[in-house]
């Protein structure tokens, strides 16, 4: 059972996310939030494998809270949710810690499937989907903490770790391919890119696929086309 914490500022809309994911044999809803302050509270207290988050709220807003939950060591995951245009915002959330996000008007089985996707540690957005929004906001927003280490990607400390291998995987992450597409391009099993992703995360302390592609920006290995 996938417990989700449901934080929106508009009660019509929890109250319809509540209707869908209890109509689910496989989620329940655990609480509900009207800004970020509560959920970081509540996501103390309840420890739901899922936060479904609004970003622009009131008191706190979304973004700072998934900061602040991802900075507690907490092992619940946050699905960002913005509206049609991916603003900054968007961007802003998964640097944040966030790992992915949905447009909100989504289709309702995307919306399943995407909590699913989040709850077993996976990242909701598609590699290219999150290439695209990278390469639009990448060079306006300010840099992360990352990007100032080192100008050089050969001598940034979060790769210094990884092998060769594992560092051209990484590129590729960042231009988008999928583990599929590695595996058939670069020669090797399917099962072997999985394990080097994994070394990749471990190793780098990405949390899913959507920070490491962050990670390839920050560190210059990929360059916004």
């Amino acid at each position: 059972m996938t417990t989700v914490l449901i934080v929106d500022d508009q009660p019509l809309q929890r109250f319809g996310f509540r209707m869908l994911l209890e109509s689910q044999d496989d989620m329940t809803v655990v609480g509900e939030g009207g800004n970020g302050t509560d959920a970081v509270r509540m996501t103390s207290g309840l420890r739901p494998d899922v936060v479904l988050m609004d970003i622009r709220m009131p008191d706190m807003d979304g973004i700072e809270a998934t900061r602040r939950i991802v900075a507690s060591g907490s092992s619940t995951r946050v699905l960002i949710l913005t509206t049609f245009d991916l603003d900054e915002y968007a961007y802003a959330g998964l640097r944040a810690g966030a790992s992915g996000f949905l447009i909100k008007d989504a289709l309702p089985e995307e919306l399943l499937s995407g909590i699913r996707a989040v709850a077993t540690g996976d990242a909701v957005v598609a590699p290219r989907l999150t290439r695209r929004l990278l390469d639009t906001f990448v060079d306006h927003l300010p840099a992360g903490p990352d990007a100032e280490a080192s100008s050089d990607p050969g001598k940034h400390p979060l790769l210094s770790a990884l092998t060769d291998r594992e560092r051209q995987i990484l590129t590729v992450i960042g231009q988008g391919w999928t583990n599929s597409e590695i595996a058939a391009r670069l020669h090797l099993a399917e099962s072997t890119v999985k394990t080097h992703v994994g070394r990749i995360l471990a190793k780098t302390g990405a949390r899913d696929r959507v920070q490491a592609v962050i990670l390839a920006y920050d560190t210059k290995l990929v360059r916004p086309s």
